[in-house]
């Protein structure tokens, strides 16, 4: 099972599970345990993952952090554990007073459901306000399993981890101020965009409160406009030759010649989780041929998503546009499959709008 699937099971069972846990012990023994599982973690081993970890703060012996992830005998993530209902804003300051006692330059505080990475990009062994990134079981996405992912045991790198932390923290608070100018512009906002359009004298309160309207109005229009242009672009590409499109048809070849391969169906099973949040994953099908593997739209020949070349001594990607023109890319393990998943969801896209547009 890759990596996004062990998440997304985790998450199934803790949202079946959370009624029958009643406590902070709980929670951490059912929710946050099995998580650090998750991240590759052997959470009975002491070696990597000290539970009660002693963070003693100058005289005051004896704090204790809920959980250390130990590298090379030294804490690189404190693990702050609150109830699954608690709300987490209260309690930053707990992993505030003991960030700074460890050589440790991460920290997580989670409910079991949301978990929210701190590290000290503002001032130098001071845990930061706000966390660079947060990783949400109820709202699980793609670019977030990635980001989840680096702090799995296999790819835990501290350096590469601060690098991208940075981006990630400024790029997410830019993404909540814009959430919240779209839906209720503030007045600095309006007065940006009414003072290089309105030509009839002074912006006072009556005209302000008419802009913050008409700015909020054509927001709105601007991105469906974006949508309808991508929906109008998708359709137009689907007007394609059909000598085009049986050029890739998969060829009828004998049964008895053909073996589907374990990694294959890995490969196919990978493919799907990527997917599965665009389409259903019963329109994601396959069909193995004696030189590639297909994976199809709709068990359709005519709809090819990919092609895996795993029979030769290098394995490869067969990627495919909306003109049904293949691309093969090199890869060196499955979990490279994971890098061409924006290609991967515009071919099932491509592919759903113009059945849309068919009905």
């Amino acid at each position: 099972m890759d990596f996004k699937d062990t998440v997304k099971q985790l998450a199934d069972r803790i949202l079946k599970h959370k009624e029958l846990v009643h406590t902070e012990e709980a929670t951490k023994h059912s929710f946050v345990m099995p998580f650090l599982q998750a991240l590759g973690y052997d959470v009975f081993n002491p070696l990597e993952v000290v539970p009660e970890f002693v963070a003693d703060l100058g005289i005051k012996k004896g704090e204790k952090v809920d959980y250390a992830i130990v590298k090379d005998g030294q804490p690189v993530i404190l693990i702050e554990c609150k109830h699954w209902s608690a709300d987490l804003n209260p309690h930053n300051s707990q992993l505030f007073r003991y960030f700074h006692t460890t050589k440790a330059k991460f920290s997580i505080l989670t409910n079991g459901f949301e978990s929210r990475f701190y590290t000290d990009l503002d001032e130098a062994n001071k845990m930061d306000e706000k966390p660079f990134f947060v990783f949400d079981l109820n709202d699980i996405r793609d670019n977030h399993i990635e980001e989840l992912k680096k702090f799995h045991k296999a790819y835990f790198d501290s350096d590469t981890i601060v690098s991208t932390a940075s981006e990630l923290k400024y790029v997410g608070q830019l993404k909540s101020l814009m959430h919240a100018e779209f839906n209720n512009p503030t007045q600095d906002f309006v007065r940006h965009f009414a003072k290089q359009v309105y030509n009839s004298g002074i912006l006072t309160q009556r005209v302000m409160d008419q802009f913050t309207q008409l700015t909020k109005k054509s927001f709105q229009y601007y991105i469906n406009d974006i949508i309808t242009e991508r929906l109008k672009s998708a359709l137009q590409k689907e007007e394609i030759d059909q000598a085009s499109i049986a050029a890739v048809e998969v060829v009828s070849e004998p049964d008895n010649k053909i073996v589907t391969t374990e990694e294959e169906l890995e490969g196919f099973r990978i493919v799907r989780s990527i997917l599965r949040q665009y389409v259903p994953v019963q329109k994601i099908c396959h069909r193995d041929a004696l030189s590639y593997f297909a994976i199809l739209f709709d068990d359709n020949n005519r709809k090819p998503i990919c092609r895996l070349y795993f029979n030769g001594g290098k394995k490869y990607i067969g990627l495919f546009d909306a003109e049904k023109v293949e691309t093969k890319k090199e890869i060196i393990s499955l979990d490279d499959l994971f890098h061409h998943a924006d290609t991967l969801i515009q071919i099932v896209q491509h592919y759903n709008l113009s059945k849309v547009a068919e009905a």
